[in-house]
């Protein structure tokens, strides 16, 4: 699973990511945890996905929709699912999440499938945003995070919620992953964070324009610039 504070790029990298694994003939889902649907739009090449909460609403209920209604297909067969969230200022989005990745496993969404990888809002970690890491559905979390100290505020609670529930199941904080945005001694401090935290820093993302270029064409690097 992928989380971290709204904007920091976490949709964004792990899309990249996932493309790259696809890349080596992986099977690939995506399940999208995030109330504004952006974490799939770049593998399908469209602006946002109709949602799992939205489908819903127009069908009448959940139990009314069938796996094909929520899921498409994008680059190299990358399954993708959002699960949406409620209008501004009514419902709960964390309810939203547990809704859609109940509705999965009923229906056989992880059926042949390599890798999952849930893409989280990571301001908050309510109950439902936390249900990745609570309920043992994400095995690794990476925390997408910056030199910015909101961005480093975020990804110290992220890890909090892990700390809460990696006795009693099996999810680990895999590491964290800067996405540069050219602060000052932003590569010390995205090292020291992760010293205490007790875990890695995967990757300093450098910042480059060809991401930008990618997504105004809605595309991954990988394919727009291979």
């Amino acid at each position: 699973a992928f989380y971290g504070k709204g904007g920091i790029g976490k949709s964004t990298t792990s899309q990249n990511t996932l493309a790259a694994l696809s890349d080596l003939e992986q099977k690939i889902l995506i399940v999208g945890c995030d109330p504004k649907a952006v974490s799939t739009r770049l593998i399908l090449h469209a602006k946002a996905q109709d949602t799992i909460l939205s489908l819903a609403a127009e069908a009448g209920s959940v139990e009314d929709l069938e796996l094909d209604d929520v899921m498409k297909i994008g680059y190299k067969d990358i399954r993708c699912v959002e699960s949406g969230g409620p209008e501004p200022g009514v419902g709960c989005a964390g309810r939203g999440v547990i809704t859609s990745i109940n509705f999965l496993e009923e229906n056989g969404a992880y059926d042949g499938v390599d890798y999952v990888s849930y893409d989280v809002l990571g301001d908050v970690v309510c109950g439902g945003f936390a249900m990745p890491i609570r309920e043992n559905k994400a095995q690794e979390i990476y925390i997408v995070m910056s030199g910015e100290m909101m961005a480093m505020y975020a990804a110290n609670n992220i890890s909090k919620g892990i700390l809460k529930y990696a006795n009693s199941g099996g999810v680990r904080l895999g590491g964290l992953i800067c996405n540069e945005r050219k602060t000052d001694k932003e590569l010390e401090l995205a090292e020291s964070l992760a010293a205490m935290l007790g875990t890695r820093l995967i990757h300093f993302v450098p910042r480059d324009n060809i991401v930008q270029h990618a997504e105004l064409r809605r595309m991954t690097v990988i394919e727009y610039a291979p």
